[in-house]
């Protein structure tokens, strides 16, 4: 579980490395500093997005899901609120960076199943207590 964790954090500071040279006006000042924001994006996505995806759901649904960029944008914004050397200069520019961290994930998603030949499963688990995938 914790070399998931890692895993994880490590991408998601890979994914953030990216689009900092992407996007204009998303910027990190030190390596501890993209560090730290991929911990905290990794923080609000899994507290914070949540509770945003529910309140949001009928817009999403109306904008056949293009309103989840927006979502995302707000979470990446908040994370450059609450980390000091991550900056995002505007909402615009979270919203381009919210694109680049999707399509980084399609690309990300298609290279791993092109690695497994073509064959990603979902792992299902079944303990006493119950099911984990």
């Amino acid at each position: 579980m914790l070399m998931g964790f890692l895993f994880i954090w490590l991408i998601t500071a890979l994914g953030l490395w990216i689009v900092t040279r992407i996007v204009p006006g998303v910027r990190v000042n030190s390596t501890g500093g993209l560090l730290w924001a991929a911990l905290v994006l990794g923080l609000v996505n899994a507290f914070i997005r949540p509770i945003l995806w529910i309140l949001t759901l009928p817009l999403t649904v109306f904008t056949f899901g293009l309103f989840a960029l927006v979502v995302n944008a707000f979470t990446l914004w908040l994370t450059a609120a609450m980390v000091r050397d991550f900056e995002i200069d505007g909402f615009g520019s979270a919203l381009l960076a919210a694109l680049v961290m999707a399509l980084l994930g399609v690309v990300g998603f298609i290279l791993v199943s092109w690695m497994m030949m073509g064959e990603v499963h979902w792992i299902m688990y079944r303990s006493g207590s119950g099911m984990y995938f």
